[in-house]
C-alpha cells in the first residue's frame, strides 16, 4: 500500500509544517533521472530524506538502476519510468537486440532533436524499447511506475505520439508551460499543443514547470497555481544549483500551505481506468 505524503516518516520535519489540507490539488516536486548513476540516486534519496521532493521517475538498464530501485522502495517513494530514448544504457548486458536498436533510435534523436519529424521505419525500435524498459520497472520495483515521463522529454518526440505504445489512461508528464514573455510565441504554441495531446489521452497534471530559472517571483507564479491546479515541478538534485536551493529555508518557505504529493495521488479515479489496461 503506497503511503501518503505527510505519512511518510522522512517527511515530517520539513513538510509537516506547510500546512498541508485535505484539498485534492496537488504540488508534485518530481525529481529525474533516478538510478543514472550513484551520485545522482543519493542526491535525489538526501532530497527525499529531507521532505523536499514527493516523487521521482527512474532510469532502468543503467549502472545504479539496480540499487536504486532497492533504497528508493525501502525509502517509500513515489516512482515513475524515466524512459530513455537517448542517453546509452550503461548497465545493460545481454541485451544486444535492445543495444542495438536503442543507438538508431538516439542517432534519429540527436539528428532530428529541433525538426520533431516522423520516421514510419522505427515504429518497431521505439515500441521494442519502451516496453522493455517498461517490463525492467516491473521486475525491478515488482509494481507497475506511479507515471511516464521521458529523459530529455522524449517520451513526446513525434514517434512516440504518431504511434502511442504507451496505453490510453496511463499517468504521463505533459510538456512544460511557460509563462507569457519567457518563449516565442511559436514554441508556447507547440507546447501547448504537446500538453492538449497528453490530456486527451492520458492523466496528468494541469501544468508542468522546470524549477529552473530559479527566479522567485516566478516560482511564488508557479505555488500560485499549485493553489489552484495540479502542478508538476521538475528538480534536477544532482545539479548543484538544484540541491542548494532545495535544502535551503527559502525553497521551504514557498511550500507553506501548499498540499505537496505524488502521481499516485492524481484523479486516482482516472489512474485505475488507465492501470486496468
Amino acid at each position: 500500500m503506497v503511503q501518503r505524503w505527510t505519512e511518510l516518516p522522512c517527511q515530517r520535519l520539513a513538510l509537516c509544517l506547510c500546512g498541508l489540507c485535505e484539498r485534492s490539488i496537488l504540488l508534485i516536486i518530481n525529481a529525474d533521472d533516478l538510478g543514472k548513476d550513484e551520485y545522482t540516486t543519493g542526491t535525489i534519496l538526501q532530497c527525499h530524506r529531507q521532505g523536499r521532493i514527493s516523487s521521482t521517475s527512474a532510469m532502468v538498464f543503467m549502472r545504479d538502476s539496480e540499487r536504486a530501485a532497492e533504497q528508493a522502495m525501502e525509502a517509500g517513494l513515489d516512482v515513475g519510468l524515466h524512459i530513455n530514448f537517448t542517453q546509452r544504457l550503461t548497465g545493460l548486458s545481454n541485451h544486444s537486440l535492445l543495444e542495438s536498436f536503442h543507438e538508431t533510435v538516439a542517432g534519429f534523436l540527436a539528428r532530428t532533436r529541433y525538426c520533431p519529424l516522423y520516421n514510419p521505419r522505427l515504429w518497431r525500435q521505439f515500441e521494442y524499447i519502451y516496453h522493455a524498459q517498461l517490463e525492467e520497472f516491473l521486475r525491478l520495483y515488482g509494481k507497475r511506475p506511479s507515471h511516464i515521463d521521458g529523459h530529455e522529454h522524449m517520451h513526446l518526440c513525434t514517434n512516440m505520439i504518431v504511434d502511442r505504445p504507451i496505453h490510453a489512461g496511463f499517468p504521463v508528464r505533459k510538456s512544460f508551460h511557460f509563462f507569457r514573455g519567457e518563449k516565442g510565441v511559436a514554441n508556447r504554441l507547440y507546447r501547448r499543443f504537446l500538453s492538449g495531446w497528453v490530456d486527451r489521452h492520458f492523466v496528468s497534471t494541469d501544468y508542468f514547470f522546470d524549477i529552473q530559472p530559479i527566479v522567485e517571483q516566478r516560482l511564488l507564479r508557479i505555488m500560485a497555481l499549485s493553489r489552484t491546479s495540479h502542478v508538476e515541478l521538475m528538480v534536477h538534485p544532482e545539479r548543484n544549483i538544484h540541491s542548494e536551493y532545495l535544502l535551503s529555508g527559502r525553497f521551504l518557505d514557498l511550500l507553506r500551505g501548499l498540499r505537496v504529493g505524488t502521481w499516485e495521488e492524481l484523479n486516482p479515479g482516472e489512474r485505475e481506468k488507465g492501470l486496468q489496461g
